[in-house]
């Protein structure tokens, strides 16, 4: 069978990290069920909630055990068949952090990222990191979609909210990225890496101030491939590791910021597995980002996040969210994790 993906020097497991990112790949845990009946489903589901109390084994089974794109059908034919909504007869039947990530899964993922991001701005103060987190993981593609869906639920468009909810500099790169101009090219132009790493030095190490927007243009715009290409470059440039230069030359969320399209550009699932580990250690859960890593990442990168998960922490994401959560919500992301590493 020929490579799907084409001549590039990236290695295989990157270049499938890639590609998955762009579609469902073969490193999700969630996949498409065989012999699936959006029917059968939904009144499997229906019965599993009108019943006399409420069946939450059945209601986990299914909506594990089916891809979004199967999911959005169950919720199609749910609709036409009882002329309700399921996301309702799921928030009328279910309470709590259950409640959130089994409407999680049965939301297009769009729409969900969209929520995601309308409820990191909502309220007094801003989540910074979810909107970092977001903003850096999703592809062009997604992003246009995101915004569109924003646009469809909220009256308002995502350019909008955050230019309301942040300021700067860091305003400005979140804007870039929410535009969904990201280059998705997996090819290396070896040139335009020498000529962009000699830019940022010029930007940062070489002058007295920094230029921020040359930082947002390269870090916002260039593919993964590209800038990983040209952070070798910067180094032998600068004799410093990009990381380093912006730690020195930026400072806030703004600096935040560009460190993780560093880290996503080095490893996406590794810079996914920390944001897990750092939800789910020490005393309380942060259930709205280990809500949204482990079901927006299920048909996409979970088994690698997993994968770095046990590398860095020495111990496995399923064994940190048994020790970590409790009841059908634990019953919930295990199903999603998969296996125990």
């Amino acid at each position: 069978m020929k490579d799907p993906l084409g001549d590039c020097d990236l290695g295989l497991r990157e270049r499938w990290t890639v590609m998955a990112s762009i579609w469902v790949g073969p490193r999700g845990t969630i996949k498409d069920y065989p012999g699936f009946s959006p029917s059968v489903d939904g009144e499997a589901i229906r019965k599993a909630i009108r019943g006399m109390g409420t069946d939450e084994k059945t209601l986990i089974n299914i909506l594990t055990e089916r891809s979004n794109a199967q999911r959005q059908q169950i919720v199609k034919q749910y609709q036409v068949a009882y002329e309700q909504e399921l996301k309702d007869d799921l928030k009328g039947d279910l309470s709590g952090h259950f409640e959130h990530v089994m409407v999680a899964l049965v939301t297009a993922p769009a729409v969900f990222d969209a929520k995601q991001l309308k409820k990191s701005m909502k309220g007094t103060g801003t989540d910074e990191d979810a909107l970092i987190e977001i903003l850096t993981t999703r592809t062009s593609r997604q992003m246009k979609e995101i915004s569109q869906a924003y646009y469809t639920v909220y009256k308002k468009s995502l350019g909008d909210d955050i230019s309301s909810e942040t300021s700067g500099d860091f305003r400005k790169a979140l804007l870039t990225l929410a535009d969904g101009r990201r280059d998705e090219s997996l090819k290396v132009d070896e040139h335009l890496a020498k000529k962009d790493a000699q830019i940022l030095y010029n930007a940062g190490e070489n002058k007295w101030g920094t230029d921020e927007d040359k930082f947002t243009e390269i870090l916002c715009l260039r593919s993964f491939p590209q800038l990983k290409r040209t952070f070798d470059e910067y180094r032998n440039i600068s004799q410093k590791d990009i990381e380093d230069s912006i730690k020195g030359e930026l400072s806030g969320h703004f600096e935040d910021l560009l460190l993780a399209i560093v880290h996503c550009t080095r490893n996406t699932p590794a810079f996914l597995a920390e944001r897990l580990h750092q939800a789910l250690k020490g005393a309380g859960t942060d259930e709205f980002t280990l809500n949204r890593i482990m079901v927006s990442r299920s048909e996409i990168d979970l088994l690698d996040i997993r994968h770095e998960f046990k590398k860095h922490y020495g111990y496995s994401l399923y064994s940190a969210i048994q020790s970590d959560t409790s009841g059908d919500y634990r019953t919930v992301l295990l199903k999603i994790c998969g296996e125990d590493d």
